[in-house]
């Protein structure tokens, strides 16, 4: 009997631009997918700005309390809950007042209830003497202040895309070679594969990323999240593809950045467990979207996806969205709602939302 292949830890990020989703949304999120080897949860949205640019404010008491119940919910249902806290270009000035507030930060978080905490330096500008080595510092900093179970980072370059040097400075020599073999190699590090949003990642290369980090590199899936100015206007819902069950033991775990709209992001992230099975086809689009959005509808989406996913709302016509409006509004179901409010721009990004979140 040939072995089942080896099923990675799956989990979510939710670490994208733009409007953030409810508490109530994650909840039913958590539920859904934990049967689907989704172990994890990070909250992490851009829109939080006390968890980035204004990261030494504490929560208000309703969002406190908001997060500690997903927290319990994300317990009851086996799922690890997590924070991703982006101390705003900490690293420039790692003083005594910088480490006071960050201890004040830590001890709030772990009054939350927190398995996981994720220490994230990306969108941030890299190109500053002794970058790594003071990440490095900060990062042991935390360890010693947290009472999470587990602790990654997302280092300020998180893939060797040139997009990212062309955005935030060239990176200086060395960095995450110099950031891996640093660190403590109990804690984990992000990576998103050869590009910020990878088409494929492949085995090879994470073997090499790994000797690089001196660890197994923790994947950032860039798919099926949708949002900045280029990709809002599209809807990610094919199933995953140029990820293989070959790369399960090459990597620490699996997480997952979903798209603003989150019933459909379902579809497209109930694949990725069949796909680590050794399931993937062209059948997993059609098998997952009857899971989250019945037959019918599952179909009108099949029909649909080279508008949804390939013309998106910059390609099509006026007729052709139109059409899709009458269509799926005629729907009632939570999945034609978000397409119905896709195609009325609820969900467009702008540069001036990402340069301000």
């Amino acid at each position: 009997m040939t072995p089942e292949p080896h099923l990675p830890e799956l989990g979510t990020i939710e670490g994208f631009y733009g409007k953030p989703w409810s508490f109530a949304a994650r909840a039913a999120h958590v539920s859904a997918l934990a049967p689907h080897g989704y172990r994890f949860y990070h909250y992490a949205p851009k829109a939080d700005a006390l968890l980035r640019r204004r990261w030494g404010e504490p929560h208000p008491k309703e969002d406190f309390e908001a997060l500690a119940s997903l927290a319990a919910h994300c317990r009851a249902e086996g799922v690890r809950f997590g924070v991703g806290l982006s101390p705003y270009e900490i690293y420039l000035a790692f003083d005594e007042a910088a480490r006071a507030a960050l201890k004040r930060k830590l001890a709030e978080l772990d009054a939350i209830g927190i398995d996981d905490l994720a220490i994230l330096f990306d969108d941030m500008r890299g190109d500053v003497p002794r970058l790594a080595e003071t990440q490095i510092e900060i990062l042991n900093f935390v360890a010693d202040h947290t009472k999470a179970g587990r602790l990654i980072t997302c280092p300020s370059y998180y893939s060797h895309d040139p997009v990212l040097d062309r955005f935030f400075g060239e990176r200086p020599a060395h960095y995450l070679e110099t950031l891996g073999w640093g660190l403590d190699p109990a804690i984990g590090i992000f990576w998103t594969g050869p590009k910020v949003c990878s088409v494929e990642i492949g085995s090879d290369h994470l073997r090499r990323v790994a000797e690089m980090l001196g660890r197994k590199p923790f994947l950032w899936d860039n798919y099926p999240v949708n949002d900045g100015q280029r990709m809002s206007p599209f809807l990610h819902l094919r199933a995953f593809e140029g990820r293989d069950a070959e790369i399960a033991p090459l990597i620490a775990a699996h997480g997952v950045n979903p798209a603003s709209q989150t019933m459909l992001s379902r579809i497209p992230m109930l694949t990725l467990e069949a796909t680590y099975r050794g399931k993937g086809g062209t059948g997993l689009f059609g098998s997952a979207a009857r899971d989250v959005a019945g037959e019918r509808l599952a179909k009108m989406l099949e029909d649909d996806l080279a508008l949804l996913q390939d013309k998106g709302l910059n390609g099509m016509t006026d007729e052709e969205k139109a059409a899709l409006r009458i269509r799926y509004a005629a729907f009632d179901h939570a999945c034609a709602r978000e397409i119905v409010q896709w195609l009325d721009g609820e969900w467009r990004i702008t540069n001036e939302i990402v340069l301000t979140q």
